[in-house]
């Protein structure tokens, strides 16, 4: 059994993404000259999304990335009360029972305590986009998110919805339940050897067996 359960939170627990205006974020990130570039995995996120958050990685650990993350965190944020809750979610913090929980997200943590709060989901730990830790699919964020549990990363799974998570889990060395919310599998074709759920019902269920497959 894993010592302690890491969770996604954009699509894994509420889908914020869904009603933040990328696109106008991006627009921000140009007229800022923020808009950096990078060579990040595949993933079925609509073209905003995927270059917003690849402007991200590609600014982490320079002086320009806290300007860029705040520009893109005002629309994250601005979506939190119209965002919804995934199907699932109770199921699923209760069975990872006694275990530390902690979200580990691309999201700004401002944007991210908010929609937390917004629809009342209480987890041990958060660790969002911040300075000093490269996005994920990095394992950065998975490590700290690991610390602050107090486990070694062999002793945690982590819940995604997107191959940056599976990304990010496995260069850590934590387990990894992806999530394709009854869309398209993106996780077979990319990895080998990934437990791919349909949502977060059946992860709870595997999460009371030994998800460590």
């Amino acid at each position: 059994m894993p010592a302690a359960v890491l969770f996604d939170l954009d699509r894994t627990l509420v889908d914020v993404q869904s009603f933040t205006d990328y696109g106008a974020a991006w627009r921000d990130l140009q007229a800022a000259g923020l808009a950096a570039t990078a060579d990040m995995p595949a993933t079925n996120w609509d073209r905003p999304t995927l270059a917003c958050m690849a402007a991200l990685a590609a600014l982490a650990g320079t002086p320009d990335w806290e300007e860029a993350s705040a520009l893109v965190e005002a629309h994250e944020a601005a979506a939190v009360a119209v965002s919804r809750r995934m199907p699932g979610v109770d199921a699923a913090l209760e069975a990872a029972g006694e275990r530390p929980t902690v979200v580990v997200t691309l999201m700004g943590e401002r944007a991210a305590r908010a929609a937390l709060a917004h629809h009342d989901i209480t987890v041990d730990h958060l660790v969002g986009r911040r300075p000093g830790l490269r996005p994920k699919p990095a394992p950065d964020q998975i490590l700290a998110a690991c610390t602050l549990a107090g486990v070694e990363p062999t002793a945690a799974v982590m819940i995604g919805d997107s191959t940056w998570d599976a990304g990010a889990a496995r260069a850590a060395g934590a387990a990894f339940i992806g999530l394709t919310n009854g869309g398209e599998d993106e996780f077979t074709p990319a990895l080998d050897a990934v437990t791919v759920v349909t949502d977060l019902a059946e992860a709870a269920a595997l999460l009371r067996a030994d998800p460590r497959v």
